[in-house]
């Protein structure tokens, strides 16, 4: 979150003054919590621990807002803005699944583990297949090879946002082991070969090898994105396979 503030604050016109402020006001707040969370650990107070959620997720709902307001701004023509509406979308669902996360968390909601899984990767299929286009729109036209690539990433994730919204729309009856199985393994193989993708541009770019308007800093965000989505699918597959163990 404090990252996308900062992203969004890049964007806007040195007129915008009171939206760059806005969005400086967020890297502020997230800062101070990230301060503040450095000082927790597995032997902090559950109900301190419950206190940060609550804190956390109105933070999350506010920058939520406030990506909202700008997405309105730019849709409506109000304001010319580097910050292409993609994006700022892209950054207001994120922050609305942070919120609902928290939300979740501290209610002891647990979502069913198929559904979760198929949910979840609707979820984060739609990141990466935004990624890609925002990766192959803020390449340089002339590295043709990169964006050509970036492309193409779009493209098969995509395909795989498609499928995984059919698997969703045939719940309950899609929820069985072999499909959930083979739809983990399927994004399992195009995330590395995405996340690989990222991790080569992100050193490109901090070493100024390629031409683009990608702040380093974003090239590892997006990175880290793609890295956690891999953590996601190993820990939904790691629960699949103890499952069948358990039943066996």
């Amino acid at each position: 979150m404090k990252e996308h503030a900062f992203f969004l604050s890049l964007g806007f016109t040195a007129d915008q003054t009171e939206l760059i402020q806005e969005a400086k006001y967020f890297v502020t707040v997230f800062e101070q919590i990230e301060e503040q969370v450095s000082s927790y650990n597995e032997k902090t107070d559950p109900e301190v621990i419950r206190q940060l959620n609550i804190q956390v997720y109105q933070a999350a709902c506010y920058i939520w807002a406030y990506k909202r307001k700008v997405l309105g701004l730019i849709l409506s023509c109000q304001i010319i803005s580097n910050n292409i509406p993609l994006l700022v979308d892209h950054t207001s669902r994120e922050a609305y699944y942070f919120a609902k996360r928290l939300k979740q968390l501290n209610e002891g909601v647990i979502i069913p583990l198929p559904e979760a899984i198929i949910k979840e990767n609707v979820f984060f299929l739609k990141i990466m297949a935004d990624h890609s286009k925002f990766i192959g729109h803020l390449l340089d036209p002339s590295e043709r090879k990169l964006v050509d690539q970036a492309r193409e990433f779009s493209h098969d994730f995509d395909q795989l946002l498609y499928q995984a919204q059919d698997l969703d729309h045939m719940r309950p009856q899609s929820e069985t082991r072999p499909l959930l199985d083979q739809f983990l393994d399927q994004n399992r193989v195009s995330v590395v070969a995405l996340r690989d993708f990222k991790k080569t541009a992100r050193d490109l770019i901090e070493a100024c090898r390629i031409k683009s308007n990608i702040h380093p800093l974003l090239a590892d965000h997006v990175y880290r994105e793609a890295d956690h989505f891999l953590q996601i699918i190993d820990a939904f597959d790691a629960h699949l396979t103890a499952h069948r163990s358990s039943q066996s």
